[in-house]
């Protein structure tokens, strides 16, 4: 059987939620025992996302195979638990590229080169890169507004897809209903007014999602139906939620997913949706709390550490704990204030980051967590600045850096890896994706994972430099993973500390609400303990 596929598109104004329609879509789709992938369309002219700033753009998602992708996979690959490839993200600067590179090449000819068809073209290959012999249904998300120049051939070529595919495709939009408070209204007409944009395109959508803060009569979505040409029941309130898990079991009420399976045709079981539900049932019914200290550069935008902050929540579903985040900029943190600043936190956590800006203060959050006992989990930076102020303080190393901020430092503990010097070009070049490691069974990493064999995604370029290695196990740092050639230090810890992990990957892009990370249910375990042991 061909595989469907399911376009979703927003109006009215970015930012609406399409990726987690798309996502919740693809779950319920799940439930009912289908194979389901997805895919986001970007309009940027970037590449990729790998390059751009986590505070215009949110943090940059690494799937397995190295890619780096817009946020909105990590929504994808949570809700529907599946790993999504290099395939699943695609930019108009990636089409471009590619396009012109053949142009250059002469593949095409001679031929005059134009949006309609060589750019349509291109992203419709790319697309159908998704489908395979077992995948029953293709969720795909254009990213922007309907209306946006940049995302005209994206429309475009979804839909010329449709009519290449009949039958087997349809369109899903998501726009906003605002309340003015003034007449106390919903308010119609900005979803009327992207529909009529979207059908002057060639593009009618099957069913309608509405984002709104209030709830929806029957009255406002016969309206909606009968100006946007939709039955009314393809008419689906997605009001908002407490939290971003109660918007599956949301739209199921709905019946957007019956909608689906019943407009495509599809050959599936009764929904069983028993994870999710157990889920969502630990969620509400959270008996214990603890606050955990965020230490990064880029705190004014929760999103640049979207998935760190999820994992978090993940493991405080272990251990029937609701996780507080304090978000500390880590410029606003020296050694003087962290009592003050960090006094009250069960848990610190410091997270991935590049560049020079807020290292002092990150430094300053891992010396007060060792010397006070806090549990802290450190995540490819995190690593590295554990490092240092181990080096500094404990082995009384005074200039320990790394190279990134002091290149002439004397003791460079954590220095570019040795396939990174000639490097030129930043995007797409740094060590990306999953690789394995070896943890040593007598150590707190092993008895989180229970196993010794690890696969963890990655995004660095700078490492642990392998001429400390013995002075830092001597002083009671732990290397306790490496890379099977153990020529890469990929997670150390404290022996003499309650629980002070460190990864060199990124362990909160494997975190599922249904399956918490191991590294992260291990710090909320320690946070626990340590808030009770504080009282």
């Amino acid at each position: 059987m061909a595989a469907k596929y399911i376009f979703v598109t927003g109006g009215v104004v970015s930012g609406l939620g399409k990726g987690i329609t798309a996502a919740s879509l693809g779950r319920l789709l799940k439930d009912r025992g289908l194979s389901v992938a997805v895919m986001k369309l970007d309009p940027y002219l970037n590449i990729d996302p790998g390059t751009m700033n986590p505070k215009q753009h949110g943090e940059v998602f690494v799937t397995d195979d190295g890619a780096e992708t817009d946020l909105d996979l990590g929504h994808y690959e949570r809700f529907i638990d599946v790993n999504l490839t290099k395939n699943s993200s695609c930019t108009s600067g990636s089409v471009y590229y590619n396009v012109l590179s053949n142009e250059r090449k002469g593949v095409y000819g001679g031929q005059t080169i134009q949006i309609i068809p060589h750019i349509t073209n291109e992203i419709k290959r790319r697309i159908a890169l998704n489908e395979t012999e077992n995948t029953d249904i293709i969720l795909v998300e254009i990213g922007g507004t309907v209306g946006d120049i940049e995302s005209q051939p994206f429309l475009e070529a979804i839909r010329q897809f449709a009519q290449e595919r009949p039958g087997n495709c349809m369109f899903v939009h998501v726009t906003l209903v605002p309340y003015l408070s003034a007449s106390m209204e919903l308010k119609t007409k900005p979803t009327q007014h992207s529909v009529k944009e979207l059908l002057g395109i060639g593009i009618r959508p099957d069913i309608i999602v509405l984002r709104t803060e209030h709830p929806i009569g029957q009255d406002i979505k016969d309206k909606i139906a009968l100006f946007c040409n939709v039955p009314s029941r393809n008419v689906i309130e997605n009001r908002d939620m407490p939290t971003l898990y109660e918007i599956p079991m949301a739209l199921e009420r709905e019946g957007i997913a019956d909608i689906v399976v019943e407009q495509l045709h599809l050959d599936c079981k009764e929904p069983d949706h028993s994870d999710w539900l157990r889920m969502m049932e630990k969620n509400a019914s959270l008996s214990k709390e603890v606050n955990i200290a965020l230490v990064g550069k880029y705190v004014e935008l929760h999103d640049s550490y979207l998935s760190v902050n999820e994992a978090l929540k993940h493991g405080g579903l272990d251990h029937d704990a609701h996780v507080n985040i304090e978000w500390i900029d880590s410029e606003t943190l020296n050694d003087k204030n962290a009592a003050e600043i960090l006094g009250a936190a069960d848990g610190i956590l410091v997270p991935g980051g590049f560049g020079t800006r807020g290292i002092p203060g990150k430094i300053s959050a891992a010396k007060y967590a060792r010397e006070h006992k806090v549990p802290y989990l450190g995540i490819c930076l995190g690593l590295q600045i554990a490092v240092i102020e181990f080096a500094r303080d404990v082995l009384g190393l005074a200039d320990a850096n790394t190279t990134e901020i002091d290149p002439d430092t004397n003791n460079p503990v954590i220095y570019l890896m040795p396939d990174q010097h000639d490097v030129t070009n930043l995007g797409g070049t740094m060590r990306l994706g999953l690789y394995p490691c070896v943890l040593d069974e007598q150590s707190k990493a092993y008895a989180a994972y229970k196993q010794q064999l690890i696969h963890e995604r990655h995004r660095h370029r700078y490492e642990v430099n392998n001429d400390y290695r013995e002075l830092l196990e001597r002083a009671g740092m732990h290397i306790c993973g490496v890379s099977p050639d153990k020529h890469i230090v990929e997670m150390v810890e404290l022996r003499d500390h309650p629980w002070f992990v460190a990864s060199q990957a990124h362990p909160e892009f494997k975190s599922r609400p249904t399956r918490p990370h191991p590294l992260f249910s291990g710090l909320i375990g320690a946070a626990v303990d340590y808030r009770e042991h504080k009282k």
